[in-house]
This record gives C-alpha cells, sequence and structure tokens, in this order.
C-alpha cells in the first residue's frame, strides 16, 4: 500500500488538504494510506519550507498550495499507479 503523506501542523488548509486526499483517493479505489505529519522538524526533513504539503513514499509532490482532490488525483494516479 503506498503512503500519502499530508506534510502541515494541522491548520485549515492541512485539514483541508487531508479532506482532499481522502477524497482522491476514494475516487481511485484505494490502494493508498493517509498519513498526517504535523512535527514541524520532520516535515522539513521532506525540504518543504511552506505547507500545506503533500508526498507520496516520501517524495514531496506537492508543498504550499492547498490541491484540488481532481489534482491529487492526477498526481497520484501519474507518481503511484
Amino acid at each position: 500500500m503506498k503512503k500519502v503523506q499530508i506534510l502541515g501542523t494541522g491548520c485549515p488548509k492541512c485539514r483541508k488538504l487531508t479532506e482532499h486526499a481522502q477524497e482522491a483517493i476514494a475516487g481511485l479505489g484505494g490502494g493508498f494510506e493517509v498519513v498526517k505529519v504535523e512535527d514541524i522538524n520532520e516535515i522539513i526533513s521532506f525540504g518543504v519550507m511552506q505547507t500545506p504539503g503533500l508526498a507520496l513514499d516520501g517524495k514531496v509532490l506537492s508543498a504550499g498550495r492547498l490541491l484540488t482532490a481532481a489534482e491529487i488525483g492526477d498526481l497520484l494516479r501519474k507518481h503511484g499507479g
């Protein structure tokens, strides 16, 4: 199972990105696990300086913007199979 990581400290945009990621995954039929990364040091270790961020299995796909469910779905199809 692929791991979708939401990088953010819990701000409203980070929570909304989590919702959008869950919608996207449901649209893809599953196969992904959503993990929230809220520790600022761990977020920085990804190289992310602006939240929210989205990573797939440790690879950052987006940072600093709130993606729609459709955009997340496209990224997951492109990078996650």
